[in-house]
């Protein structure tokens, strides 16, 4: 059996934002006993990766690492079509990925104790942004 959905994420600021239970309301009632699930994220300046889901402090310290390793003032940059933070966002887009498979059993996904998934906003305001869900199972 293979299922596919297309959520639309709600605009977030700038920074790694946990979905896991906004993923979970929008597929929960779709997943098999046995199975995979693919999100794959269509935007080329945020991004996608499974992290700690408990202390908060780890997405701001992803967010601070990020901001200091793809600068929005790096002025050897030409592509800034969409302001100064354009570039920076497709870099650490393609640095993260836009995609990730997590298995699932008994109807659940199988993350980890400690395992969430991240949305990655690189831009200031990237607005709303798509995740298609592609769910094979039994």
């Amino acid at each position: 059996m293979w299922q596919q959905q297309l959520i639309t994420l709600k605009a977030r600021s700038r920074g790694f934002h946990l979905i896991t239970h906004e993923v979970e309301q929008y597929i929960g009632h779709l997943l098999p006993q046995c199975g995979l699930v693919h999100l794959f994220l269509q935007h080329t300046s945020a991004s996608l990766t499974l992290n700690e889901n408990a202390d908060p402090s780890v997405r701001a310290d992803m967010q601070r690492y990020f901001a200091h390793a793809v600068a929005d003032d790096t002025p050897y940059f030409t592509h800034t079509d969409e302001g100064p933070d354009d570039m920076p966002a497709h870099i650490q887009s393609s640095l993260v990925g836009n995609q990730l498979t997590i298995p699932v059993t008994n109807g659940r996904l199988l993350l980890g104790t400690w395992q969430g998934i991240y949305l990655g906003e690189h831009r200031q305001h990237g607005g709303q942004r798509r995740l298609v869900v592609t769910i094979q199972g039994q």
